[in-house]
């Protein structure tokens, strides 16, 4: 690994001081798991880590599980007490619908529980024409969100998750992603409170808005109560969300996340039965969550205390010119430098005695000028399965460099003081 800092002119010398390792079995293939998906992720909703993996990188539809995306793209673009009114092509959606029609008026806020809730595949429509100006635009956010988050294999065509395809360069593009990123996806979204808020409701009710001559809204006459369809809450201790989904393609999906005990998994499931299997995904999501329960455990993998080595500076000195009197005297004596390491936890969901390569990576000499702080290598924690932590070895120390303004500055500091 190459060295970033200015200074360092013998990168060529670099080389690995230290490698060791900290436990002692390797680790294991997965078990194979009795599962109904025919793609399936355990996540680690922390650090992003894959716990399980069932062809967790094939592209696949993904229905309604799209409706995260749709729903954490309008937090984060939209305010929550802004009015959208009904397109005449968001009132054209097929089921499931809440059945708005063109015209009507309703609260951002309000359109996001009919989204989450019950799925509503028209508010879906609503809500990316209102935050985007259109699907297309809306999709275009979607897709950039999802590269932003590293799921390149994930791509938008609809915010409600119907069948599509279009061509794009010459490519015909699927709407569709893959179970590790749709894990990822929802591992994000749960970091946002009002995201947790809304998918975890019970049920809610609201009215569609009138706009009055001075600009403002009241509530109108149309009632609407929606209730939340994700039974998996009363399945399992610790859901934080999910969504699930059904397209003719897609098959059942579902997508969740869960705590226990200070650990958060995320779940992803594509292609988990057609009917009549609707409730596979319920057993597959049980069978993961318990697997990961089990077997993992959160742990710290970075080692406090560890002692590494001073590193030698060429032409360089112990203090100023200006402290001749203290310093002078040793110009000629070997100089070397303290390092150090800024100690924070690298935690993980490990399983019992997981191999974690430790790898040390320091210059064997460094010239001078070095300064406190300055960065003279790299510790690497690497996981198996490619999870890595890099941490910065600092220098403790100042070490001018012994030049010819340091010797001139010498030679006049003892011409003035005798």
């Amino acid at each position: 690994m190459k060295l970033k800092k200015a200074g360092l002119i013998f990168i060529l010398m670099f080389s690995i001081l230290t490698s060791n390792f900290a436990g002692v079995l390797t680790y294991a293939e997965e078990e194979k798991l009795n599962l109904y998906a025919l793609s399936a992720v355990l996540m680690d909703a922390e650090s992003g880590r894959v716990l399980y993996s069932k062809e967790g990188d094939v592209k696949r539809a993904m229905a309604s599980t799209t409706k995260i995306m749709t729903c954490i793209i309008a937090l984060e673009y939209g305010n929550l007490s802004d009015v959208l009114t009904v397109s005449k092509y968001a009132s054209s959606m097929p089921d499931v619908q809440l059945n708005i029609k063109e015209g009507e008026m309703y609260n951002l806020e309000d359109m996001l529980y009919s989204l989450m809730l019950e799925s509503h595949n028209d508010t879906a429509v609503a809500i990316a024409e209102h935050i985007a100006g259109s699907v297309e635009a809306f999709a275009e956010l979607m897709n950039n969100k999802a590269r932003e988050l590293g799921c390149f294999d994930t791509y938008f065509i609809t915010p409600n998750g119907l069948d599509a395809s279009k061509d794009y360069d010459g490519e015909t593009k699927v709407h569709s992603t893959t179970a590790k990123d749709l894990a990822t996806i929802m591992s994000y979204c749960i970091k946002n409170e009002k995201f947790v808020e809304i998918t975890r409701k019970s049920s809610h009710m609201f009215t569609n808005k009138i706009k009055n001559d001075d600009g403002t809204f009241v509530n109108g006459n149309i009632t609407h109560i929606v209730s939340n369809r994700n039974a998996f809450f009363n399945m399992m201790d610790g859901v934080i969300s999910g969504k699930t989904g059904f397209t003719n393609d897609a098959g059942y999906c579902y997508v969740c996340a869960l705590e226990s005990n200070g650990r958060k998994y995320a779940v992803a499931l594509l292609g988990c039965g057609w009917p009549n299997n609707k409730t596979y995904k319920w057993s597959d999501s049980k069978t993961l969550f318990n697997y990961g329960m089990e077997f993992f455990k959160k742990e710290d993998m970075f080692q406090y205390g560890m002692e590494l080595p001073e590193i030698s500076v060429n032409n360089g000195v112990y203090g100023n010119y200006r402290d001749f009197g203290e310093y002078g005297i040793n110009a000629d004596k070997p100089v070397s430098i303290k390092t150090y390491v800024d100690e924070s936890p690298f935690e993980l969901l490990c399983k019992e005695n997981e191999q974690v390569e430790k790898k040390v990576t320091l210059a064997k000499s460094l010239e001078a000028p070095v300064y406190n702080g300055q960065v003279v290598g790299y510790v690497t924690y690497r996981l198996s399965d490619g999870i890595e932590k890099v941490y910065e070895i600092k220098a403790k120390d100042t070490v001018e460099k012994k030049d010819f303004t340091w010797s001139f500055g010498c030679v006049f500091m003892k011409f003035i003081t005798h």
